[in-house]
């Protein structure tokens, strides 16, 4: 068997693989509803109405927001084990993990995506409003 007829025998599997991957994209529900990604497809300027295309992005999307989400809670476990090193002599009581931004930042800067947020975030939607315009 020469070198030529390895490559053929080789991207006929490929294509087998892909033909198959792509049809059983048409069984799966994605968490990502077909909606949404239309919605987001469309705005970007594409449009395709196969819907095979569209659960491939969905999973796609699903796998890069599960990567992110991954990232970041390693992130937040490496802050607060520093923390709980700083205050060895203190028990802590409370191990929930709590999600920041900084954490959440770090790790989308990792693929790539820089986040800007303000410096402080207001408790309630009312916070900063003249007090005689509440509807407290």
């Amino acid at each position: 068997m020469n070198h030529n007829q390895q490559s053929i025998e080789g991207k006929h599997d490929d294509d087998t693989q892909l033909t198959e991957f792509l049809s059983s994209l048409m069984d799966y529900t994605p968490t990502i509803p077909d909606e949404l990604v239309e919605h987001y497809i469309a705005k970007s300027g594409f449009q395709c109405p196969d819907v095979r295309l569209t659960r491939l992005v969905a999973v796609a999307t699903q796998k890069f927001v599960a990567e992110v989400a991954s990232d970041a809670l390693q992130h937040c476990k490496a802050r607060q084990s520093a923390i709980v090193k700083d205050k060895r002599d203190k028990q802590q009581k409370d191990k929930r993990l709590i999600l920041t931004m900084e954490d959440l930042s770090k790790a989308l800067r990792e693929y790539g995506v820089n986040v800007k947020h303000q410096e402080y975030f207001a408790d309630s939607p009312s916070t900063g409003m003249d007090p005689a315009s509440r509807d407290e």
